[in-house]
């Protein structure tokens, strides 16, 4: 499958399509969970991890908010929003210095994690293209 990033110019906002809910029902909660788990162990590993919590405890927690956010916007639980409030992921994100490089890391990330998974490619090839239009939203800096 490929898995193209789209290029990325500062300030950039397009709108965002949701992932289809086949990509939950194929994957499962659990299955989500574990997919965020082993994209947060590599970028624990990557060039940007200085952007992710270092203490196991507090990295299992972001992780936690994480999978609840992609389980809901997969057409599940609204985990996410029950525990956290409305998703502004921008906003809640401004703190840290956000790259187009920083970007780019975290979706090479997914693409290791997406490209082992054994569920349809159109499921994956929706789930990729939600995050990749996603990501263009949580740069916030400029480049290096």
């Amino acid at each position: 499958m490929d898995f193209s990033i789209s290029q990325y110019e500062f300030g950039q906002r397009p709108a965002v399509t949701l992932p289809s809910p086949d990509f939950l029902k194929m994957l499962t909660e659990e299955g989500i969970r574990k997919m965020v788990s082993d994209h947060y162990d590599l970028l624990s590993q990557s060039e940007i991890r200085h952007l992710f919590p270092r203490i196991e405890e507090a990295l299992d927690k972001a992780k936690q908010r994480s999978s609840d956010f992609f389980i809901q916007i997969c057409g599940g639980r609204a985990y996410y929003s029950e525990n956290r409030g409305k998703p502004m992921l921008a906003k809640r994100h401004s703190s840290f210095a956000i790259t187009p490089e920083a970007r780019i890391v975290w979706l090479q990330c997914y693409i290791q994690v997406l490209s082992k998974l054994d569920i349809p490619e159109d499921s994956i090839r929706s789930f990729w293209n939600y995050l990749n239009v996603f990501s263009f939203w949580m740069v916030n800096q400029k480049e290096r």
